[in-house]
């Protein structure tokens, strides 16, 4: 047998299933995350957002539940693939702004290094495309590459800074 085949069905065979475990966990993990919200009482998370400034909290409550029970299937699943790691940047970089940016970088004091590797990971996928073990793939979509990483993570970074320009008004330190 020629080695450059076995190195080509081997480096292949190792691309599909690195980008298979990545999306799978990421994915679920994040659609999990939304499921908790649900699971630990929607309106006490709603409670949560409109005391950290982000109203109407339970309407951002279930928002954000949706969004990160869709973008991570849709993740896990390969399926639309960029616009399920836009949604993915964009909910994980309202929780990084909303909820962990006054912490540091560090996640073993609440900071924002976790939202931050999730939406990196989401975003890297976007680049590199959910591989031929995905919905995409069956349906014939591909895309791939340095644009559908920049749609990917400015489209996230766009609409999670819209939505903090509209709905998000902390209160003042005194009020506090």
């Amino acid at each position: 047998m020629d080695p450059d085949i076995i190195t080509q069905d081997s480096l292949r065979l190792g691309l599909n299933l690195g980008l298979f475990v990545l999306r799978v966990v990421v994915g679920v993990t994040l659609a999990l995350h939304g499921v908790a919200k649900f699971r630990g009482g929607i309106r006490g998370v709603g409670n949560w957002f409109d005391a950290e400034g982000l109203r109407p909290g339970l309407l951002h409550a279930w928002l954000a539940a949706c969004v990160e029970i869709g973008a991570g299937l849709g993740l896990a699943l390969g399926l639309l693939t960029p616009f399920s790691a836009m949604a993915f940047v964009g909910v994980m970089a309202t929780a990084g702004w909303v909820g962990h940016r006054t912490n540091g970088f560090f996640i073993i004091r609440e900071g924002w290094e976790y939202v931050f590797v999730l939406a990196a990971a989401a975003a890297a996928v976007a680049a590199t495309g959910p591989g031929e073990w995905s919905v995409d793939h069956a349906l014939g979509l591909a895309w791939h590459g340095p644009a559908w990483l920049a749609v990917a993570a400015a489209g996230g970074l766009i609409s999670a800074v819209s939505l903090l320009a509209v709905c998000y008004r902390p209160s003042a330190p005194s009020e506090q």
